[in-house]
């Protein structure tokens, strides 16, 4: 494959269009099993020691809608940017949050998918790191809008017929 072509791949809507939907899918999958058990997540949150007392049940039961919609807006392509900036910022704060924890050495689950979940890893970082990645992609490379202006039309090509000139 030559340079041309990867550039071409890697900058391409479609990847983004992909990306997009892995990444949405993703969240909406994580946040289905907090949802309907937030006592199960607050105490999976209250485990990483880092959230005040007096916001673990807030945060328990507003971060995974957060994640439901922020990830069902990237599936639907309705206000994408919005979604990913958001979806980039939760996943740098949960790395921030699984390293501190790692360099503590405390033997703590997750909490990303269900209420046991899998032990804090250098896998989840890395996983965290690669949606970033697609997050960064698709900030930079979306360009198929489905609620924009009348369907799945790119803006740029949309264009306003001129008014007749009167006599």
């Amino acid at each position: 494959m030559t340079g041309s072509h990867l550039k071409k791949l890697l900058t391409s809507k479609y990847l983004a269009f992909a990306f997009r939907l892995a990444l949405g899918g993703f969240f909406i999958y994580a946040s289905m099993s907090k949802i309907p058990y937030p006592a199960q997540f607050a105490e999976a949150t209250a485990n990483y020691r880092l959230v005040p007392h007096w916001l673990i049940h807030p945060v328990a039961v507003l971060l995974p809608w957060l994640e439901f919609v922020c990830g069902l807006f990237l599936v639907i392509g309705f206000s994408s940017r919005a979604a990913v900036v958001l979806i980039g910022m939760l996943l740098i704060m949960f790395n921030v949050m699984v390293l501190i924890n790692i360099y503590w050495g405390a033997p703590i689950s997750c909490g990303c998918y269900d209420t046991v979940g899998e032990p804090i890893s250098w896998k989840k970082i890395l996983e965290n790191l690669v949606f970033l990645l697609f997050a960064v992609h698709i900030y930079y490379f979306v360009r198929i809008f489905m609620f924009h202006r009348g369907g799945r039309t790119d803006p740029s090509k949309i264009t306003i017929p001129s008014r007749p000139a009167s006599s």
